[in-house]
């Protein structure tokens, strides 16, 4: 398709929304909002790459999709190294940034950008057109103070480069992010809270499987995770359903499991309908998986990617808050996990989000009147 078919001479505002590759979470919890920029009018366009450009091309086929590298970061097999690896990415992420700029103010004059959103991609604003920024790490957590003061201002160095900072969470009462949503300083562009973001619907359904087993995350943590697992179902008797969270396909598994069920990948609508259907997910603790099962009142247990610090916050806080049953990896054994979330006390936070809606119909509001 020739992308400059494409350009824009019918007046609706055409918004480019870029979410980051480090993980699908960041292209999933964009789908709440480009739904209701679609239902508003608006064009949207979306620039990614693998995973996360094919997971928003089964959802939106007839949208137009523009190449842009992710930052491609990858994990290390052992906690122990993550920190070390990650320092060892800092060169590649500043050069990430540095070409994502170039390619930026190349694409708003070549395809007719009215707005930017950037979903924790650091560097996709420039002064051409007005450019939004998505996360929920206002704090960002290390192991360390000093470290986590550190990239903090990093990252608000780059926040405020944008014209506002959106962040998926509560304003007040209670936040599913904690302290990460809710710093104690904030960034000095103005910040809305969006309220928590969902591509669900929450619906009647009956019980299918005991456990839905929904995987995502970078490799090779992913794949670690899988294999462990699956190695502790062989011994599980009951409906048990696995998504590995691979968009863009990948090898089977060969199991002789009867009672498992396994996909590659779901689209939206079908992967709800089986988180409802299950009586308990074992998910990684991404916050935009999170959210999801806060709207579809699940019980859950969440096992952080080792050495994702944000992750493995999140999973003390919600612990606590009895929101979930979380557990880290390297203490993880399915029979024993699955035998005492059977007997936590799960308590459900409501979902209410009308935030959402009025801070995304002004904001289209503003557009249209200018």
């Amino acid at each position: 398709m020739n992308a400059n078919l494409f350009n824009n001479t019918n007046n609706k505002p055409r918004i480019l929304i870029a979410p980051l590759d480090w993980g699908l979470g960041h292209a999933t919890r964009c789908i709440p909002i480009i739904n209701k920029l679609l239902i508003l009018n608006c064009e949207v366009v979306i620039a990614a790459e693998g995973p996360i450009k094919k997971l928003l091309q089964q959802e939106y086929p007839h949208l137009l999709y523009l190449d842009l590298r992710g930052y491609r970061i990858t994990y290390s097999r052992k906690k122990f190294w993550l920190p070390l690896k990650m320092l060892f990415q800092v060169p590649k992420i500043f050069f990430s940034i540095y070409k994502e700029q170039r390619w930026l103010k190349k694409a708003i004059r070549l395809h007719t950008i009215d707005v930017v959103l950037s979903d924790n991609r650091f560097g996709m604003y420039c002064s051409l057109v007005p450019c939004l920024y998505i996360t929920h790490q206002l704090s960002i957590k290390t192991n360390y103070t000093f470290t986590s003061w550190l990239v903090q201002k990093f990252h608000y160095y780059f926040i405020n480069k944008y014209k506002e900072c959106w962040v998926p969470d509560f304003e007040e009462g209670f936040s599913l992010a904690g302290d990460l949503s809710h710093p104690k300083k904030l960034p000095t562009t103005p910040v809305k809270y969006l309220g928590p973001l969902s591509r669900f619907k929450k619906e009647e359904t009956e019980a299918v499987y005991s456990i839905a087993i929904i995987l995502s995350g970078p490799e090779p943590q992913r794949t670690i995770f899988e294999n462990l697992i699956i190695n502790d179902l062989k011994r599980f008797e009951e409906n048990v359903i696995l998504v590995r969270g691979i968009p863009e396909g990948g090898l089977s598994i060969e199991h002789s499991i009867n009672s498992l069920t396994i996909h590659n990948h779901l689209p939206s609508a079908e992967l709800g309908r089986v988180i409802q259907q299950a009586d308990l997910i074992i998910s990684r603790c991404g916050y935009s998986t999170v959210m999801d099962l806060i709207k579809l009142q699940k019980k859950a247990i969440l096992v952080p990617t080792p050495g994702q610090t944000e992750q493995e916050y999140l999973a003390n806080y919600l612990r606590e808050q009895q929101n979930f049953y979380c557990v880290p990896q390297e203490e993880f054994s399915f029979a024993v996990d699955y035998k005492k979330a059977q007997s936590f006390n799960f308590t459900h936070q409501g979902w209410n989000n009308q935030s959402f809606d009025v801070i995304i119909e002004n904001f289209v509001d503003g557009l249209n009147n200018n």
